[in-house]
């Protein structure tokens, strides 16, 4: 996974022989990093900050909201403009927007901190995965987004423990400054060693045209795999921390079992892109596994509360989610025409985006309402009903049959 220091020009990066992969996995892991360890400190220290379960899950999703409605308008933007400036602007707002965090003593300055982070992430994030997708040219994706998924994992490895870290040495303000050197470094970092790739001729599209690529089960499907594991990824990054403290561990074993979640999904998501890229493993049978993997690990928690099914379960959603998602996002870049892969991405992520914040709502109001283990519960059977839509077989690419 070290980045190959070979000359590389637009060209050679678009066969993807050689390319400076390493700043755009960066990018991926900033995002990672900067929503997960806010998230899963505020899910420890929920009590000190006097955050109610609804609340906690209002705060959970607030950094999404605006990736929801900017994600597939800077994902076009990067198609009309090229994925490199949306990239290195996007990173430039995160972290100048992170800097509200310094002052963040109260929840609605924390909301507002997230809130400007997501919007920022918007553009960088699917310009990113654009960009990867450009890289990849037809060949090896699962390979590519195995990888880029795999340092996004890192960041949910590092993010909570550095994170709780960070907010004991000194508070959230120490955390939100951190992400703000970090953003603006890896802003450096792309400027300096990612090709600027010219975007590509476009045909012009209607509305009509537009709704039906939207309505096409190629797009749909994988798309919804995606929202499906944000949305436990999400939950569990959240409340597990919650609901370890509830069973007597501390906030740092609390946000340790997001650790553990993120190394599961570290370690698989570029074992099962690799699998892809040789025909080994399909992208429909794949993606129907890692849904019902990630349900499974949701129910044993809602089933069994406790500090070691907590922990079971994190290591068998990470699995799930690192099955699935280099799945989704390779037979996205595969059946997706190059110039308008931006716009896919964007739109893409929008359906994950749409889960990461879905997922912690669902749970923190039925939480409210009855109870934490019936909110997993029902998010759960909702995963797995996810894995239930198929993939037509014109959707599918050669060799990823499943």
């Amino acid at each position: 996974m070290e980045p190959d220091r070979s000359p590389v020009t637009p060209s050679t990066a678009v066969r993807g022989a050689r390319t400076p992969a390493a700043p755009l996995y960066a990018a991926g892991f900033v995002t990672a990093f900067g929503a997960h360890s806010i998230a899963a400190g505020m899910g420890a220290q929920s009590g000190n900050i006097g955050l109610t379960l609804l609340n906690l899950g209002i705060l959970l999703a607030v950094y999404d909201i605006s990736e929801v409605f900017l994600k597939p308008v800077f994902g076009a933007l990067s198609d009309r403009i090229g994925a490199k400036p949306v990239i290195v602007g996007g990173l430039v707002g995160f972290a100048a927007l992170s800097l509200i965090g310094l002052w963040a003593a109260n929840p609605l300055l924390l909301g507002l901190a997230r809130l400007g982070q997501g919007a920022a992430a918007s553009a960088f994030s699917p310009a990113s995965s654009a960009m990867v997708a450009r890289i990849s040219a037809g060949k090896n994706a699962g390979t590519f987004f195995g990888r880029y998924g795999s340092w996004k994992s890192l960041g949910y490895v590092i993010g909570p423990l550095l994170g709780a870290g960070l907010i004991a040495a000194g508070g959230f303000a120490l955390l939100f400054g951190t992400l703000s050197a970090l953003a603006a470094a890896t802003a450096v970092w792309v400027l300096l060693a990612v090709p600027h790739l010219p975007p590509l001729p476009r045909q012009r599209y209607t509305v009509l045209d537009l709704a039906r690529q939207v309505a096409e089960r190629r797009f749909l499907v994988p798309t919804l795999v995606l929202a499906a594991s944000m949305a436990a990824m999400g939950a569990a990054i959240g409340f597990l921390p919650a609901l370890a403290v509830q069973h007597g561990l501390d906030p740092v074993a609390g946000t340790a079992a997001v650790s553990v979640l993120a190394v599961a999904s570290l370690l698989v998501q570029p074992r099962i892109g690799a699998l892809r890229d040789r025909h080994r493993v399909g992208d429909a049978g794949g993606m129907r596994t890692g849904l019902l993997l990630t349900a499974a690990g949701v129910a044993l928690v809602a089933a069994a509360p406790g500090p070691a099914t907590i922990f079971i379960a994190a290591a068998v959603i990470g699995a799930g989610v690192g099955t699935a998602t280099p799945l989704g996002f390779a037979h996205l870049a595969d059946s997706t025409p190059k110039e308008r892969m931006g716009r896919t991405m964007g739109s893409a992520e929008l359906g994950r985006e749409l889960g990461d914040a879905g997922g912690p709502l669902v749970v923190g109001a039925v939480a409210t309402a009855v109870s934490l283990p019936l909110g997993l519960g029902l998010l759960a059977l909702l995963v797995a009903a996810a894995a239930v839509p198929r993939l037509s077989p014109g959707s599918r690419v050669p060799g990823t049959e499943g």
